[in-house]
């Protein structure tokens, strides 16, 4: 079985009102946030609000994310992760299934 390439694929999204709410409240959690700053010491976090849904790597989206926020990734102050899994659980989003998180890294 060969592999299947995608031409395009649509990573737009919009979120219920309520499923938004849920999770930016989760992603911008106290202890949240010390879980990731651990790895960042002296730094904090501030949640941008701004999210993507991760796109098959081509050659036009090579970096598995949306052009726009391509320039994210190249920045040192900015991070990128990954949603909990069980955040979007909990926050009741079915579609997309995986989505990523920007935060602007400040020094202390």
């Amino acid at each position: 079985m060969g592999l299947k390439i995608i031409e395009n694929f649509d990573s737009s999204f919009t979120l219920e009102p309520d499923a938004k709410q849920t999770l930016f409240s989760l992603l911008t959690s106290e202890n949240f946030i010390q879980q990731i700053t651990t790895q960042l010491p002296g730094q904090k976090l501030e949640f941008t609000e701004l999210m993507f849904q991760p796109v098959p790597y081509s050659k036009e989206t090579p970096k598995g994310m949306p052009k726009e926020f391509e320039k994210y990734h190249e920045s040192s102050d900015y991070l990128i992760i990954n949603v909990p899994p069980n955040f979007i659980f909990k926050a009741k989003i079915f579609k997309p299934s995986r989505l990523c998180a920007i935060y602007k890294i400040t020094r202390n």
